[in-house]
């Protein structure tokens, strides 16, 4: 993942990567969609698991149960093989639809609180993904781990189904 230690920021694939302090990182990146079609895209386990894993890391989501409202909770299950996959579990602690979503990342001890807000700008959305991690070393952790570089790829493929979603009728 491109980043740099102290609030740097780096370019990846349209994404601002930047972390923020010792225990936030931030990626930032423009959708060319409206904020209804990126909240729509992040919100419906359909639409989510089109663009959620990075096609470079030739994983499979499995399973993705996602009840996205105020305590709502989901389920994303990664990996083919039953005794190799992984699951990511956790809790929707704020969803203001078209504008803003909340989540706890529950799957480890330490896991991070995601928020990410879509910000209208003229037919087009800013999307800022904040994970606040418990300590530095669980963001040092994430990062030596890549858990985090693939969001650069995801928000590309996001930006490639909303653009899909516009062309078509009655979104």
């Amino acid at each position: 993942m491109d980043q740099a230690p102290g609030g740097e920021s780096a370019m990846k694939q349209g994404a601002t990567v930047e972390r923020t302090s010792e225990r936030e990182l931030v990626v930032t990146r423009t959708i060319d969609g409206p904020p209804h079609l990126v909240f729509k895209a992040w919100s419906d386990p359909e639409l989510f698991k089109q663009w959620w894993v990075p096609k470079s890391f030739g994983v499979v989501l499995a399973s993705c149960e996602m009840d996205v409202r105020t305590g709502g909770r989901y389920r994303l299950v990664f990996g083919e093989d039953p005794s190799q996959q992984m699951a990511f579990v956790g809790q929707y602690v704020e969803v203001v639809p078209n504008s803003r979503i909340v989540w706890t990342n529950e799957e480890e001890d330490d896991g991070a609180i995601t928020t990410v807000t879509f910000e209208d700008q003229g037919g087009r959305t800013r999307v800022v993904v904040r994970d606040f991690y418990a300590s530095k070393e669980a963001v040092d952790e994430a990062l030596a781990s890549g858990s985090v570089g693939g969001l650069p790829d995801q928000l590309d493929q996001l930006d490639a189904l909303v653009r899909e979603m516009g062309a078509g009728v009655g979104d």
